[in-house]
């Protein structure tokens, strides 16, 4: 056995360590380890210790410029420049791309931003002015429940207290909380049920809350609510009342559709709270502050007239009111349908005659719900009618001529109702309203305040 002293300046060898793993290569321990293999010598060059090469890439690009490192003029390994067209030399002459047909003017609101909301402060300020001037000498109590009925509920709290709106009214004691981060100091009524953890959370942030049974927390203000015809929450008569009670109130079920039966309401409310002249008193809602004045008592919470939205399902300019919210897209396709050719699920519109359609990115998971195929949007400026069934992403507009991509599309606002499309759908504009979709995936929002 040799036992002579290794050569100098090489360290001495040593037994493998046995490891208590399979060896590389092993996935699986059913499979035979490959190491008893030959192994293929590969070419001497910059590798892994396990005769692993170096990735090699077409006009490699360098890392980024770093400390001690100095950067090229902008060229790769080859000295060729960078970020060139690189599929140039593959593509065949006869397959070029032709140019895509772009409306002039046309802005593309991208691949992610398919559709732009844009929240108008301007219009919102004034029709706070208009609700101010019609309630006199009652306190307008803004509600903002709902996200601001998805307009917002920090921009819209900021411009209606602004133009002297006193309160603000949510339905929950986490809208509150974040609206108090923002506005320190203002009265902010939660309107809908509590729990006890909620109503800690309420005397901690200074709230008000409304409640609708005898039992009134302590140590929070409190606002007694009366039942005279709504059939949801409320007292069907006052017991006697803490000192924690500082408001009255109720809520009217027909000021938009009966006048009759919601001032036979606004009555029974006066009877119930005529010997509490001490304490605030409010029952009006949108609707009866602008048509109601007998229901206007110490204030009023008004919600949809505040968005220049109708609470009687007419044109806003009636009671002189401008719609907040507008909503935006552009023609994402041209299709020309021959006689009997068909667009979207289920063939629901077949095309009589040859017949132009334009694809629109935004269907019902945006908010453009499927029940409102045959209402109308501008496309260009220009009337046009929906057509065949709203899928999640996509509705179809009936054209009479083909038009440009990007051509823009008004789906809400300027002449184009949600009070219309309501009507199509067979519902409310309050419902539209909160369901169109103003997160940042699926639409890019824009405030204004002129």
């Amino acid at each position: 056995m040799d036992r002579r002293a290794p050569a100098r300046g090489r360290p001495p060898r040593r037994r493998p360590i046995r490891l208590r793993r399979p060896p590389q290569g092993l996935g699986h321990a059913h499979r035979r380890s490959r190491e008893g293999r030959p192994r293929r010598r590969r070419l001497s060059k910059p590798r892994h210790r396990r005769h692993r090469r170096r990735a090699h890439r077409h006009r490699r690009r360098l890392p980024r410029e770093r400390d001690g490192a100095a950067a090229r003029d902008g060229r790769g390994r080859d000295g060729s420049p960078l970020g060139g067209d690189r599929g140039a030399a593959r593509r065949r002459p006869d397959r070029e791309r032709p140019p895509r047909f772009i409306a002039q003017g046309a802005r593309r609101l991208g691949p992610v931003h398919r559709s732009e909301i844009t929240i108008d402060l301007g219009a919102l300020r004034r029709n706070v002015r208009r609700l101010r001037r019609a309630l006199g000498r009652a306190e307008l109590w803004v509600v903002v429940k709902a996200d601001g009925y998805g307009h917002g509920a920090i921009d819209v709290a900021g411009a209606a207290l602004g133009e002297g709106a006193l309160a603000l009214c949510v339905a929950t004691v986490g809208e509150a909380l974040i609206l108090r981060r923002e506005f320190p100091g203002v009265r902010i009524l939660v309107m809908g049920p509590t729990s006890g953890r909620e109503i800690a959370q309420a005397r901690e942030a200074d709230l008000d809350l409304a409640v609708a049974d005898e039992a009134v927390p302590e140590g929070v203000r409190v606002h007694l609510k009366i039942d005279t015809g709504m059939g949801r929450w409320g007292l069907s008569e006052l017991p006697a009342l803490p000192v924690e009670v500082v408001g009255l109130m109720s809520h009217l079920a027909t000021a938009d559709s009966d006048p009759e039966f919601a001032r036979a309401q606004i009555e029974r409310f006066n009877e119930a709270t005529a010997d509490f002249p001490n304490l605030i008193r409010h029952i009006a809602n949108s609707a009866a502050a602008l048509r109601l004045p007998e229901s206007h008592f110490d204030a009023a919470r008004c919600g949809i007239a505040v968005y220049g939205l109708s609470p009687f399902g007419e044109a806003p300019a009636v009671d002189e009111l401008e719609p907040v919210l507008r909503w935006d897209s552009h023609v994402a396709q041209v299709r020309k349908l021959a006689s009997g050719e068909s667009t979207g699920y289920g063939r629901r519109f077949t095309a009589e005659e040859p017949t132009w359609v334009g694809i629109v990115p935004v269907g019902y998971a945006d908010g453009f719900r499927r029940d409102m195929t045959g209402t109308e949007v501008r496309v260009g400026g220009e009337r046009r009618r929906v057509v065949g069934t709203i899928s999640m992403d996509a509705l179809a507009v009936e054209l009479d001529r083909e038009l440009p991509l990007g051509t823009p599309v008004t789906l809400v606002g300027h002449g184009v109702l949600l009070e219309d499309h309501a009507r199509v759908a067979g519902t409310i504009n309050y419902e539209l309203v909160c369901g169109i979709d103003t997160s940042p995936s699926r639409a890019r929002r824009v405030v204004l305040d002129a």
